[in-house]
């Protein structure tokens, strides 16, 4: 790819430095560097290991131990000193909006990391992680970005009302990773003027593994989710039963994890539901252990309640597994019903077992025609290359 040259310096807010299998935002900043860009991590937790960029993390609190925390303050406040015009633009915009003397002090002092850098940008990769720090690209003269994911917008806000109120008027652009989290962000308060770009998640599809062929007549059916009543677990279980019931030989492969209560929640779903030879629980497992039963399936569902868009389903579609989601948040945006695949009406497992049983059911050619239609969209639209491109226009 041929990138416009950049002099830009973006400023990446995450909680921590990202994983390697963490690829959505590996790629984001190898593919800026490579545009010339310079980026800069800011993170609460950071691994030595670490290289891809420069990193700062922030001041830690050492709660319980109040003598570090002196210590870190007087060694914060001298470095607070060379800047005293951007720290005079904090505290008069903290002011303004009618923090006290304590708020103000506490977002100096989980700010002070990002205070002392010159950025073109400020990015924060969850929109969670700009409360409190709604002030700080403004007084060091930067622009401010954020990105939405589906709990950003879909569980957050239930809990805290009105958080992003103060977000929405300093925001100067927002990525979004589907339309679906555009329309809900205006419902809480987002402007319709704020400018946005949709990019979403991506697949490297040279890392991908090849569907094995599987030969037996078994159905075998695989889910990627944490275990969390909005992704709907109960709903296909409570499916798997009826294709109990119409004879089908299955086996259905659920891969998350969760609290304890939720684990027990589902196992004893399945318990009731007599299909504890059917339902098989893997808990969380790394990418390549996950993609080592994608590859041995040969149908992918996912019935969550809402979802954001879902990398789990783009990479199945990529590998040409047979799609089956519900009509949740932007899991329609992610599968095209009758193209790539298969969309079913959210909490409702009888309809959910229908499709199942219809998908099965269709001819070896028809099954084929999804699978390649799918992988066909995914080499279109949701590449590496073309997520890194669209980054690149986001900041010009």
């Amino acid at each position: 790819m041929n990138y416009k040259k950049s002099n830009q310096i973006i400023g990446l807010v995450l909680n921590a430095t990202p994983g390697y299998s963490e690829t959505f935002f590996i790629s984001k900043i190898k593919g800026l560097q490579q545009s010339g860009y310079k980026v800069i991590l800011f993170v609460n937790k950071e691994d030595k290991g670490f290289n891809l960029c420069e990193v700062k993390k922030s001041y830690n609190i050492y709660k319980g131990n109040p003598f570090l925390f002196f210590i870190n303050f007087i060694f914060m406040f001298f470095k607070l000193i060379w800047y005293p015009k951007r720290i005079a633009r904090f505290i008069k915009l903290e002011m303004k909006n009618g923090n006290s003397k304590n708020e103000i002090i506490k977002h100096i002092y989980l700010n002070a990391h990002i205070l002392t850098c010159n950025l073109n940008w400020i990015h924060f990769g969850f929109a969670i992680l700009a409360i409190g720090k709604e002030h700080v690209a403004k007084s060091i003269k930067a622009k401010m970005a954020i990105s939405f994911r589906g709990y950003d917008i879909n569980v957050y806000p239930l809990k805290h009302n009105d958080s992003y109120k103060l977000l929405w008027k300093r925001v100067d652009k927002v990525h979004s990773i589907s339309q679906y989290l555009i329309e809900k962000a205006y419902k809480l308060g987002m402007s319709q003027e704020t400018e946005y770009a949709i990019i979403t998640p991506a697949v490297n599809i040279k890392e991908l593994p090849k569907l094995e062929n599987n030969s037996s007549n078994s159905l075998k059916i695989i889910t990627i989710a944490r275990f969390n009543w909005i992704k709907g677990l109960d709903v296909a279980i409570s499916a798997m039963k009826l294709l109990k019931e119409n004879a089908i030989d299955f086996e259905y492969h659920i891969i998350g994890d969760g609290n304890q209560a939720e684990i027990e929640r589902y196992k004893y779903q399945v318990l009731q539901l007599n299909l504890e030879k059917q339902v098989i629980f893997h808990g969380k497992l790394r990418h390549s252990q996950s993609f080592d039963i994608l590859k041995t399936g040969n149908m992918y569902i996912q019935p969550s309640l809402n979802e954001g868009f879902c990398n789990a389903v783009l990479e199945a579609q990529a590998m040409g597994l047979l799609c089956i989601v519900s009509d949740g948040g932007a899991l329609p945006e992610n599968v095209i019903h009758g193209e790539t695949g298969w969309v079913f009406s959210k909490g409702n497992h009888h309809k959910l077992a229908e499709l199942i049983l219809k998908v099965n059911l269709l001819s070896i050619h028809e099954k084929e025609g999804f699978s390649k239609r799918a992988i066909a969209r995914v080499n279109e639209k949701f590449t590496v290359e073309q997520q890194v491109e669209q980054f690149v226009k986001f900041y010009d």
